[in-house]
């Protein structure tokens, strides 16, 4: 996720258990851009020992072309075309979601882009822009071009992070497409992972705000699916994961309230699962002992924490 998910993240990540792969932010890529440095030293300096994906959006083919060129020569595992970001930024520029307005575009960049790409060529995508019916007329077009993976966020451009979830359009890809296909979408809980996999009948799954609200989140799908009971982290495990987001994210140089609006997009994403007015509260955080004097009142304990969306809680849809 933009702005969120950087190396640093992956690595704190990995002490949780991490995924099985990592997708960098996604690179801009325009007429005069070249790869942003510090997600290319998020490449070099991964890690974690888990394979990455480089993720590009844009619409110019030349450009995506010669991004994907230059991105090969790192240690990446594929190249990801990114048809899915809803923030309209972004959409209403003709990239990232906005290009399924444009099937036919959408045929030519990855006509263009699977002859360029050597390595693994990877789409993710949403299910269309402003009707999920529009999936009907997207799916031939990616199953058209040889791609070895597809990842379906099973919501609308317009949706952007509001339910329902149209897991059955990720089902009839699976169903039909060549390629393997992963879910993603609302992915919350152990146990509704696996049903999402049932449902879907995907391959794997593409988690992001969930393992953002909880890192536990990806060992806890691996020990439902190996039959063993879910555990919990503690109220204090909890803090110990904020005050090590802290770190992982702190410029020692800014300003705190620059620091707390930082951590503000991570709290955004872990306050859907803290019953009670958390949230609202830290988002008016505006020094770090004010931070974290909030954190120790609702997570210094020791009882066990869900961390599953709360009713009532309202989250913040990302940028």
């Amino acid at each position: 996720m933009q702005d969120v998910t950087d190396g640093a993240f992956w690595k704190l990540m990995h002490r949780y258990g991490g995924a099985d792969v990592y997708w960098t932010e996604y690179f801009r890529v325009h007429a005069v851009s070249r790869p942003e440095k510090w997600i290319v030293a998020s490449i070099e300096q991964n890690s974690t020992g888990r394979p990455v994906v480089a993720q590009m959006i844009g619409n110019e083919i030349p450009a995506l072309i010669r991004a994907a060129k230059e991105l090969q020569q790192l240690n990446v595992a594929a190249i990801d075309l990114n048809l899915g970001c809803p923030a309209p930024i972004v959409y209403k520029k003709c990239a990232g979601g906005g290009l399924l307005r444009e099937p036919q575009r959408i045929d030519s960049i990855l006509g263009a882009l699977r002859e360029a790409v050597s390595i693994k060529f990877t789409v993710k995508t949403r299910v269309g822009f402003a009707s999920p019916s529009e999936f009907d007329a997207l799916q031939p077009i990616f199953a058209k071009h040889s791609i070895d993976l597809l990842t379906v966020h099973a919501r609308t451009v317009a949706q952007m992070y509001r339910l329902p979830v149209h897991y059955d359009l990720i089902r009839h890809a699976a169903e039909t497409m060549k390629c393997p296909v992963c879910a993603n979408g609302h992915v919350y809980s152990a146990d509704q992972a696996l049903e999402v996999l049932a449902q879907t009948k995907a391959r794997g799954l593409m988690i992001g705000r969930g393992v953002i609200r909880s890192p536990w989140l990806f060992n806890q799908i691996r020990q439902r699916l190996r039959g063993e009971p879910v555990t919990f982290p503690t109220g204090r495990e909890v803090l110990g994961y904020i005050e090590a987001l802290w770190e992982s994210q702190a410029s020692f140089d800014a300003p705190e309230k620059v620091q707390c609006e930082r951590m503000k997009k991570f709290m955004n994403y872990l306050g859907e699962g803290v019953p009670g007015d958390f949230l609202h509260r830290i988002r008016r955080s505006q020094a770090r002992a004010d931070f974290f004097g909030l954190c120790r009142e609702f997570f210094d304990h020791d009882q066990p924490m869900r961390l599953e969306p709360v009713s009532g809680v309202v989250p913040a849809e990302p940028s």
